[in-house]
């Protein structure tokens, strides 16, 4: 286990997984500036170590992912526009890391998944919930407005229709509806969550990490407008695949009916 920014961040590779943990429950896990920057390098640490096949983001407890920013910082380091742009410089690093990670990411969600912790949700390529769970953007009912990245992240989960209500409302809405507008991939029972996660999570980190990368940007060119999509670097994605050892010893096992055993080469 190792600790970053006070203990606020936690990091741990297990059996090819990286678990990032956001560890303030007393504050139902809310973002300081500190956990965006020992967020960014955890994720940077992720990204270049080889064991790391894919990465489970959960909070600390029982009651929250991540209770949005953390409003005790909100008088010093957002009171006005100018110090709003100063926090958006300090915490964009964090952002831009998890932004363009390019291994395979899901959020482990459970109680309060809010503001800024809905924001990091969204980034991530899967939203696993508890049933329990709430999710909410409360900005307008606190005078304040969201980046514009995660106002795109929205609605290219939800569409606009969906974004306006949550964001002109600033009111929660659970699992249920969460998941009856796209904005998680599947809930379940509280205390199967753990399980649930760690079997799609598994199923993900076993499979080739070329063809994993390569899929992900591809999804993530796919969601850009067509003139800004990078095409030369998804085909050089997909022709790493063909060329790599890992696409020879699929085929291989495959057909000797046993399980590949891929090394990301």
């Amino acid at each position: 286990m190792s600790e970053y920014a006070d203990g606020t961040m936690l990091s741990v590779i297990e059996e090819g997984v990286g678990l990032i943990t956001f560890n303030q429950p007393q504050k139902r896990n809310a973002m300081s500036i500190g956990m965006w920057d020992g967020l960014a390098r955890i994720l940077d640490a992720f990204e270049h170590d080889d064991r790391v096949r894919a990465v489970v983001l959960t909070g600390a407890g029982n009651r929250a992912f991540i209770a949005g920013a953390d409003i005790s910082q909100f008088e010093e380091q957002r009171g006005n526009a100018d110090a709003q742009r100063d926090y958006d410089r300090l915490t964009r690093a964090g952002n831009a890391r998890l932004a363009a990670f390019a291994k395979p990411t899901i959020a482990r969600i459970r109680g309060y998944c809010l503001g800024e912790g809905l924001g990091i949700a969204m980034q991530c390529d899967l939203r696993i919930a508890a049933v329990d769970s709430e999710y909410g953007l409360p900005g307008a009912r606190l005078g304040m407005a969201y980046g514009f990245d995660l106002v795109r992240n929205l609605v290219s989960l939800v569409g606009p229709a969906h974004t306006r209500m949550l964001l002109y409302s600033g009111q929660r809405i659970d699992s249920a509806e969460a998941q009856r507008i796209g904005l998680v991939n599947q809930v379940v029972e509280d205390e199967e969550l753990s399980e649930r996660v760690v079997d799609i999570v598994r199923t993900i980190a076993d499979n080739a990490p070329l063809s994993l990368r390569s899929m992900k940007l591809a999804v993530g060119e796919a969601v850009k407008d067509e003139s800004r999509c990078d095409y030369a670097a998804i085909d050089a994605a997909i022709d790493a695949c063909f060329d790599s050892e890992d696409y020879r010893e699929g085929r291989t096992a495959f057909l000797e009916k046993r399980p590949p055993r891929f090394r990301g080469r």
